[in-house]
């Protein structure tokens, strides 16, 4: 063979990788062309090659055409994995090195190419007698981190709990929601575990555990009703299937439940407009599901199809239709969220009529039953399509997004025993829907309060009206009347951002505790608050108990919503993470964990007051959870870490800054306990390399809770610096707003300041440092390899922000660009047709601006499926650093969103983020 024809052999081979790669998710219109260019070359190279696979090649293309049609022809995985690698590199020589590598997966594969032997395809190439491995130490390090990252995914993590009284009512039981990686299903295994609790009058008590848990197979959730004697289970219909609603006793399955799609899709159990809710009597549940979808066309050859639609026809097709709006990042291709109640006897299926078809319902509850004429209410949060605040008449993006304009809204419950129909009058009112919350503009998770006098609820109103995606939140109460209606003359501001009393509509609002823009030290900054449990009261029915942020750490907070005053009722003394599971009476099951310590199942008992004193007294026992345990490997490397939260204090130069962002910021500083040694000779010569991670928002926060992942970096030998810089939540509502218009500059220096820190303080070594972040903190991790070149090593980044410029048409969140480019003033300036003035400031802030100074070699992970951060803006970028001879290696997932945290997904970043720092170090 001529050394032109290898080289284009080799070029054709890695050609059909890329393919390969790209065949589960693209379709190549040119096919055609490529196919016929690629055949001719390979036949070109011997006759004993030419005939074989020729032939078969052309009778498999004919066949496909036939199937898919020329123009639309989708590349078949497994034609490529079988027909183009085994050929090509069985029966082809490939003497030159540096050109590229058939890895064993490829072989062995059945229908996927792993992205991890595509990137590195280019590195090196086999020569004759070798085998097809990559580099040997590579190899061997990557073999080697994979188990141990296999170690830290094995453990189980606690999603929901939920506790009733015993029968006997001596003791309670508990039932878990667990959930476990489950890699090569490539999904979160779900199981529930039950428990029960005996309680001993010295504030003792035992958790004995059912044996086993048992796994809940195809389920989509579970909720148990209010009194616990029954279990919902649902099962979302898979490929256009009927949605199962399973009802369980304790003993057997009372009912099964198969509503059609004609009816409704999938239930929503997305977190956000998820609300599935049991009336007080048991008898319906209602939820909030996909919306049938609307009908299309259908066409045959004689132009439209008249009659009924029938999909399996051969002799016509369904059309397209209208493109409809959806809520961006998460819900493509899902229907409307759209509210259903089911009657649980007759197995009936409603939907609730009188809902305005702009609204996009979630987090429905049933309300208190009115006495007067025994008639049901629905109370549920709405979402309109037409965003008024931005004037456009389109759905922003709203994962992540708590900005978004939201209200609450009270309807009837459909009465299914009512066959009759109802007189015009009645209809009407039956059917009226009404606003409790006026033009208050953000109100979301609505709870009731036990006696049924109240009604609570979250508020996002100060980031509605700054444009922060997330900010400081608020907590409402509004009187709802013994008549079991809702007394609109009275919301009251418990906990929150009102600055001023405001009348409206006959709404009246009070502010009962001051707005949290800055805190002292140790004081409340404000709640952060992003959800209420489904039973959240200690039994005197009027204290509330919360999970919110405060600083870097999570805590459990109690709100009396009668007087407003809210305590932490989580150990003071702890700077462990601590979420809400289940409230039981006096007493609360809670989990809590660390960077450095798993998860562990905590259980309060409040103490009685001692006289003359007023704060709330807990006492916290620690439960024995078997489920949650690691390995014996794994407690062993956490055993040799230890953590430390650090104020890093922020110099005002300019003496222009508010008072909260000149308060200090935190970082999470993760080590090995070996680096705390007093002689400063040995503890220089021991510093580990350090690896900077950025969190994204940037209006978010990294909680010193624990984190596999992050645990898994740690165990490798790095220590970690987690960089809460001023803009996170959890400090306060100026040092939160100080960061909008001030974007790749204050944020950039704040992480460089940590640094500093841990530098000066001895604790780093500048020369081996790292930097990771996605999102918004990929946008931090490019700026500053570009803004200090010579700082770090080697950098990762995940779907990071790059180009603002070109992000702007194509993200689901464009307003997002203005409000934290422009600052408050962006919020008023957002389009969807950016001016040439408005480009140049989004280029000028992006790292893009500068991309010709950055040396540290980078690791891209990107989400193909991502429209939160479009995969072109990672791309653009890491073209640009090898353009500029950077080294740049890029992992692609097909099927990944904007987290990247699909089992698989998730498992491969992370190894490969370790691989490719340790691979640096040197």
């Amino acid at each position: 063979m001529s050394h032109q024809a290898q080289l284009t052999v080799c070029e054709w081979f890695y050609d059909a990788c890329i393919l390969f790669n790209a065949a589960n998710s693209f379709k190549f219109h040119d096919y055609s062309f490529k196919f016929q260019v690629m055949v001719d070359t390979i036949a070109s190279i011997g006759p004993s090659f030419k005939m074989s696979s020729y032939h078969q090649m052309r009778i498999y293309e004919s066949k496909r055409q036939t199937e898919c049609g020329a123009t639309g022809l989708k590349i078949d995985t497994v034609f490529f994995s079988s027909f183009i690698i085994l050929k090509l590199s069985l029966s082809i020589k490939f003497p030159y090195k540096e050109r590229f590598l058939v890895p064993p997966l490829i072989v062995t594969s059945r229908t996927k190419f792993s992205a991890l032997s595509m990137m590195e395809a280019h590195e090196s190439v086999t020569t004759k007698g070798s085998k097809h491995n990559l580099d040997k130490h590579f190899d061997e390090d990557y073999k080697d981190q994979a188990k141990l990252l296999r170690e830290f995914c094995n453990m189980s993590t606690v999603d929901k709990a939920w506790i009733f009284n015993s029968c006997n009512g001596t003791g309670s039981w508990a039932m878990f929601y667990l959930s476990q990686t489950n890699l090569l299903a490539n999904k979160r295994t779900k199981y529930i575990l039950s428990s029960y609790i005996s309680k001993e009058e010295s504030h003792s008590l035992t958790f004995q555990c059912t044996p086993f848990p048992f796994e809940l197979v195809d389920v989509s959730t579970v909720v148990p009703s209010p009194s616990g004697s029954k279990l919902l289970i649902v099962r979302n219909g898979q490929n256009g299937s009927a949605v199962r609603l399973e009802i369980w006793s304790s003993s057997h399955m009372q009912k099964d439940i198969h509503i059609p799609v004609s009816v409704h899709g999938p239930l929503y159990t997305d977190g956000w407009f998820e609300g599935i809710s049991w009336s007080n009597d048991e008898q319906f549940i209602a939820y909030v599901a996909e919306a049938p979808s609307s009908l299309k066309p259908m066409f045959s050859n004689f132009g439209i199809k008249e009659g009924p639609l029938d999909e399996k026809n051969i002799n016509s097709w369904k059309g397209q239709g209208d493109w409809e709006e959806e809520w961006g990042e998460s819900y493509s291709g899902k229907g409307k969220p759209s509210l259903f109640v089911v009657n649980i006897d007759s197995g009936d299926a409603q939907a609730v009529e009188g809902i305005p078809e702009s609204l996009s319902v979630g987090q429905v509850v049933w309300a208190p039953l009115s006495p007067d004429d025994g008639q049901q209410t629905l109370v549920f949060v709405g979402w309109s399509d037409i965003n008024v605040p931005h004037r456009v008449a389109r759905k922003l993006g709203i994962k992540y997004c708590y900005n978004r304009p939201c209200s609450l809204y009270a309807v009837r419950a459909p009465a299914f025993e009512s066959k009759e129909p109802h007189s015009k009058d009645e209809g009407r009112e039956s059917t009226l829907v009404i606003n409790l919350t006026g033009d208050t503009p953000s109100a979301y998770f609505p709870c009731f309060t036990p006696d049924g006098r109240f009604l609570l609820f979250l508020s996002a109103k100060s980031a509605v009206e700054s444009g922060a995606h997330c900010a400081t939140n608020s907590l409402h109460r509004m009187n709802w009347s013994s008549t079991g209606k809702p007394d609109l003359a009275n919301i009251i501001d418990l906990v929150g951002a009102f600055s001023v009393s405001a009348t409206l509509e006959g709404l009246r609002y009070k502010r009962r505790v001051p707005v949290v823009m800055h805190a002292d030290v140790g004081s409340f900054p404000g709640l952060y608050c992003d959800s209420i449990i489904a039973k959240p009261w200690l039994s005197d029915g009027s204290t509330l108990i919360l999970s919110s942020v405060w600083g870097s750490t999570e805590v459990l907070i109690s709100v009396d919503v009668l007087s407003g005053k809210l305590s932490r009722i989580s150990p003071h003394n702890s700077d462990s993470s601590w979420n809400l599971l289940a409230v039981d009476g006096g007493s609360i099951l809670a989990v809590s964990s660390n960077p450095v310590s798993p998860p562990q199942i905590k259980y309060g008992c409040f103490l009685d007051r001692k006289e003359n004193e007023t704060s709330l007294e807990w006492d916290w026992q620690d439960i024995s959870f078997p489920q949650l345990a690691n390995s014996e490997k794994v407690k062993s490397m956490l055993s040799l870490l230890q953590f430390s939260i650090l104020k890093i204090d922020v110099p005002d130069l300019l003496g222009n800054l508010t008072t909260g962002a000149k308060q200090p910021f935190e970082a999470i500083f993760i080590h090995s306990n070996s680096q705390d040694s007093s002689n400063k000779g040995e503890k220089e010569s021991g510093l580990s390399p350090l690896i900077v991670v950025i969190h994204g928002g940037p209006h978010s926060v990294t909680l010193a809770s624990y984190s596999k992942s992050l645990a898994f970096l740690a165990s490798l030998g790095f220590s970690l610096l987690l960089v809460n810089y001023r803009g996170s939540l959890g400090f306060g509502e100026e040092a939160l707003q100080s960061l909008p218009g001030k974007i790749g500059s204050q944020d950039v220096k704040d992480v460089l300041k940590a640094i500093d820190h841990v530098v000066n303080k001895g604790h780093a070594d500048p020369s081996k440092i790292f930097v990771l972040g996605g999102s918004h903190g990929g946008f931090l991790t490019s700026h500053l390899i570009g803004q200090e070149p010579d700082k770090f090593v080697a950098a990762a980044v995940r779907n990071p922000v790059c180009n603002i410029a070109s992000m702007v048409g194509t993200t689901d969140i464009p307003d997002w660009c203005y409000f934290e480019a422009y600052g408050s003033k962006g919020k008023n300036l957002y389009t969807e047709a950016p001016s040439v003035e408005h480009l140049e400031v989004f280029y000028k802030i992006s790292p893009i601006s500068y991309v010709s100074k950055v040396k540290s070699p980078v690791l891209f992970l990107l989400g193909a499926q991502d429209l939160r951060v479009p995969v072109s803006n990672g791309i653009q970028f890491a073209r640009a650093l090898k353009e500029k001879g950077v080294k740049v290696k890029i992992i692609m997932f097909p099927n990944d969103i904007h987290p990247i945290e699909r089992p698989q997904s998730d498992f491969e970043s992370f190894l490969n983020i370790g691989v490719w720092f340790k691979n640096h170090c040197s």
